[in-house]
C-alpha cells in the first residue's frame, strides 16, 4: 500500500542487489526520494532501467531544513540536487573570502532564507563563525551551480583534496572509479604526503565476484581525468564506514590510513 519512499543513497544501492526488483515491485509507488548524501549517477540510471522511476534527490541540513529539490515534474537530474526551493537564495561563494562566483565555478554553498536556523544553542562564537556579514550560511559543501541552474554537490570543504598545489574534488574520481564494472562503491580521501602534503587515495568496495585491481583502475580512468588527480594508492576493503545517516565517513578513513605513505 505503500506510495512513497524516502531513503538514503545505500537504500537505493542495496535494493538494486535483489533480484525483485522490477517494474512490477514499484508499479504503486508515486516516487522514491533519495538524500542525507549524494546519491551516485549510476545509481539513478540503474533504478529508473529496472523500476521506470527517476529518483528525485534533494538536499537539506539540520541547520536549514530543505535547500534545494529536483523537481517533482520536470528533468530529474542525475548527479544533481536540483534547483533552490521558493523562498531560499543559494550562492557558490569563494570559500574564504565569501565573494560570489560566476556560474559554472566550484566554490562553498551558502544558502539563506527562512529555512536557515537562528544559530546554535549557546554558541556565539560558532553562530557567527558559520554567517556572513549579509546573513547568507556557511553550508561547509562544495559545489557549482550548472549553466540549466540545477546546483551539483562534489563534497563537504574539509573533503577537499589538496595535493602538489592542485585542488581535487573526490566526487568528480569517485564517480569515474564507481561506474566501472567490476567497482560497488568507493571513496576518495587525501591522506598526508611527504611530497604532494596530500595524497589521492581511493578505497574501493569490489563488486560481489569481482576480483578488479588497482592498476586496472587507475588504467580505466587514464585519459578520463588529469595525472595529477590520480590516486596514489587504491585500496580494497568489503565496505566503508557509514554513520547512521548512511553518510560515509570518510573522517574514519583519513584516520584508519594516516601513515600509509609515511617515510
Amino acid at each position: 500500500r505503500a506510495t512513497a519512499l524516502m531513503g538514503v543513497p545505500t537504500f537505493y544501492v542495496r535494493l538494486l542487489q535483489q533480484d525483485g526488483l522490477d517494474h512490477e515491485a514499484a508499479k504503486n509507488i508515486r516516487v522514491f526520494i533519495s538524500g542525507s548524501a549524494p546519491l551516485l549517477a549510476e545509481t539513478h540510471k540503474s533504478w529508473r532501467e529496472r523500476t521506470g522511476h527517476a529518483i528525485l534527490e534533494r538536499y537539506g541540513m539540520t541547520e536549514t531544513n530543505m535547500n534545494t529539490s529536483n523537481p517533482y515534474e520536470g528533468e530529474r537530474r542525475a548527479g544533481t540536487v536540483g534547483f533552490p526551493l521558493p523562498g531560499v537564495t543559494l550562492r557558490i561563494a569563494d570559500p574564504d573570502s565569501g565573494a560570489a562566483l560566476a556560474q559554472g565555478e566550484f566554490g562553498m554553498i551558502e544558502v539563506k532564507g527562512p529555512n536557515v536556523f537562528g544559530g546554535y544553542w549557546r554558541m556565539p562564537e560558532k553562530t557567527k563563525a558559520e554567517f556572513r556579514a549579509d546573513g547568507f550560511f556557511i553550508t561547509g559543501d562544495l559545489g557549482m551551480i550548472d549553466a540549466d541552474g540545477y546546483v551539483h554537490i562534489v563534497g563537504r570543504g574539509k573533503d577537499l583534496i589538496i595535493s602538489g598545489g592542485y585542488n581535487i574534488y573526490p566526487k568528480e574520481l569517485e564517480s569515474e572509479i564507481d561506474a566501472l564494472d567490476g567497482v560497488s562503491e568507493s571513496a576518495v580521501i587525501g591522506v598526508a604526503h611527504p611530497d604532494f602534503g596530500e595524497g589521492v587515495t581511493a578505497v574501493v568496495v569490489r563488486a560481489p565476484s569481482s576480483r578488479i585491481t588497482g592498476a586496472e583502475i587507475l588504467g580505466a580512468i587514464a585519459g578520463r581525468v588529469a595525472k595529477y588527480k590520480h590516486p596514489k594508492r587504491v585500496i580494497f576493503v568489503d565496505e566503508l564506514p557509514r554513520n547512521t545517516m548512511g553518510k560515509v565517513q570518510k573522517n574514519v578513513l583519513r584516520d584508519t590510513y594516516k601513515d600509509i605513505y609515511a617515510p
